[in-house]
């Protein structure tokens, strides 16, 4: 196995936390599915923040703010 470095690991970890919690929350059905892909859009978007990605949140903003227009009617 080749070594990682510290991102690698900690990305790995990340990854495999996110699928530990997304297995828990299923039980729940889909409302526990989608409360774990909001948390994990919101870890997503403040890496890429710290990255120096400036329209990250913008772009999150915009497609919840889609999805809440389809179906807040």
């Amino acid at each position: 196995m080749a070594a990682q470095t510290k991102a690698e690991r900690q990305a790995a970890n990340r990854r495999a936390h996110f699928e530990q919690r997304q297995a828990e929350r299923s039980a729940r059905g889909p409302r526990g599915l989608a409360e774990s892909w909001m948390e994990r859009a919101r870890a997503v978007a403040a890496t890429r923040e710290k990255s120096g990605d400036e329209d990250v949140w913008n772009d999150l903003s915009r497609t919840i703010a889609n999805w809440v227009s389809r179906y807040e009617q």
